[in-house]
């Protein structure tokens, strides 16, 4: 059997969740982005489909601009 890579394939194949566990892998880092930011979306929906867990203890919490803009000036 294929392995299951995310909440999506395994849905597909059994009609619910709960077998699922997501991985953790040297790609799960933590963002900076702020909550609610188009680019915290972005990351939250590729961890979906890498099979990642959603949320990284160290993930920011701020849902503020202001940060990301003076990171990127």
């Amino acid at each position: 059997m294929a392995r299951i890579r995310n909440v999506f394939e395994i849905i597909e194949l059994y009609g619910h969740d709960e077998n699922f566990e997501p991985h953790a892998t040297t790609e799960f880092i933590p963002t900076a982005a702020p909550a609610g930011s188009k680019q915290k979306i972005d990351i939250l929906a590729e961890r979906i489909q890498r099979g990642m867990p959603l949320w990284h203890p160290e993930d920011s919490t701020d849902s503020s601009t202001a940060d990301l803009v003076a990171q990127h000036a």
